[in-house]
């Protein structure tokens, strides 16, 4: 398979950036990578085989999402290949389930914090765990002291804690992909 177009977005010339596990169709001004293959999608193809794109080559990475359906023993490899990707200075801004949100929510009663309609799960606890396990896609679930611990793992030092629509990089376009505030850590961390 060919390497994707390394182009840079019309907001930001000479920035090139990476939308991975973007889902069933890509973002425009993005190189769109997924498992599947479908419309806007520049890259298909499993992460773990390694991306077809060279060393260095991205000066950022967002990911909403598909790290949690990465089992537990690939995480750290699955992050040392962004982090392969990341020119130097490079920032990986990772959007990630947050399970103590969930337990917090969970043990506040609070159904409405759980994305799952009454038709596939009535209880409270089923809710929480559907949601969680997003319906047994997500394999690997996170929380906050996890994810540093994983990232350290992976070469990453300067991890930055971030919030919805934040960003401690200053990089134009990186919070375009932001969402799912409610149940979302968000994360960034520079090569």
């Amino acid at each position: 398979m060919p390497e994707p177009e390394l182009r840079p977005w019309p907001e930001a010339p000479g920035l090139t950036r990476l939308n991975w596990g973007c889902g069933a169709s890509g973002e425009p001004g993005w190189i769109n990578s997924d498992l599947k293959e479908g419309p806007g999608i520049d890259l298909s193809g499993d992460i773990r085989d390694g991306l077809a794109l060279p060393d260095a080559s991205l000066d950022y990475i967002v990911s909403i999402h598909a790290l949690p359906m990465i089992s537990l023993p690939d995480v750290v490899p699955v992050l040392r290949e962004l982090r392969r990707l990341l020119k130097p200075g490079g920032v990986l801004r990772l959007c990630l389930p947050d399970l103590e949100r969930g337990i917090a929510a969970f043990q506040a009663g609070n159904v409405e914090h759980f994305l799952v309609p009454d038709e596939d799960v009535h209880s409270l606890g089923g809710k929480f765990i559907t949601h969680m396990l997003w319906y047994g896609y997500s394999v690997t679930l996170f929380t906050p002291d996890f994810v540093d611990e994983l990232l350290g793992r992976a070469g990453f030092s300067r991890i930055t804690r971030c919030s919805f629509r934040q960003s401690a990089s200053g990089l134009p376009g990186i919070l375009d992909l932001d969402s799912r505030e409610a149940e979302s850590l968000f994360v960034e961390v520079v090569k």
